[in-house]
């Protein structure tokens, strides 16, 4: 039977087990399981989220955008996206590698979640909001990519869900077996 693993990253880990010799944090600094891998990966600045299995076949079913599996992140974007922005999200928006498939997006309002570390650069004179956000690919920094597009930077990302598994209850820095 497969071993499924639901890690919640911190922001700053890499989603890999080595970075020789740099001193940056990596999953062999919360995991200590053998032969576990990643299926998909979240940048060094994302948080949340992440799925780990030895199961080749698993590992790829979860990651290959072929099987559309959703993944949804709560977003921090600098300004106040109106309607106008949030429809284009949500029919899909034109990248230069391509168009991407329609998001769904809604403004919600702050998440009780953990603080992050180090914290958001909190600007008076800018506004900023939380969007929940799901998409069925996963593109190099879709999700930033995607917000900016829309005159939204990105300035938190947490990947709250993958298909049917989420972080309730998974501590920054913890891990369960499923």
């Amino acid at each position: 039977m497969a071993r499924l693993i639901l890690f919640n990253k911190p922001h700053g880990v890499l989603s890999q087990f080595s970075d020789e010799g740099s001193g940056r944090p990596t999953l062999a600094n919360y995991i200590d399981v053998q032969n576990v891998y990643p299926a998909g990966r979240l940048d060094r600045d994302s948080e949340g989220l992440l799925v780990l299995t030895d199961n080749g076949r698993l590992q790829a079913r979860i990651s290959d955008p072929k099987y559309k599996k959703p993944k949804t992140y709560l977003v921090q974007v600098e300004g106040l996206p109106d309607e106008s922005a949030l429809m284009a999200l949500r029919n899909g928006i034109t990248m230069k590698d391509g168009p991407t498939l329609p998001a769904e997006v809604r403004r919600i309002d702050p998440p009780d979640i953990w603080p992050r570390v180090p914290p958001i650069r909190y600007r008076k004179s800018i506004p900023d909001c939380w969007i929940e956000l799901t998409i069925t690919e996963g593109r190099n920094r879709q999700v930033r990519r995607m917000t900016a597009h829309v005159g939204h930077p990105t300035l938190r990302l947490v990947r709250w869900r993958m298909g049917e598994w989420s972080l309730d209850g998974i501590a920054p820095g913890e891990w369960r077996d499923v």
